[in-house]
């Protein structure tokens, strides 16, 4: 199967989520609220991005997404 082409605000989203999700999932983090209410936020902008709307994206899609934004992070 071949990869999307996934744009690069999306990957950013999406390294965004997995960053604030990994912070909040630390034990005691440090301003929880304002974490939950960034990951709300996040979440309803990946789910609404524009690129899902498009013919033919399924959740090997998302999946595919999640990897390459980890990836992202892992290079930094």
């Amino acid at each position: 199967m071949e990869s999307a082409p996934f744009p690069h605000d999306l990957v950013q989203l999406q390294a965004a989520w997995n960053r604030t999700y990994d912070a909040l999932a630390a034990p005691h983090p440090a301003a929880n609220t304002v974490l939950r209410r960034r990951l709300l936020m996040l979440s309803t902008r990946l789910w609404w991005h524009p690129f899902w709307s498009g013919p033919g994206r399924m959740p090997a899609a998302r999946r595919e997404l999640r990897s390459r934004a980890r990836a992202l992070d892992a290079q930094r």
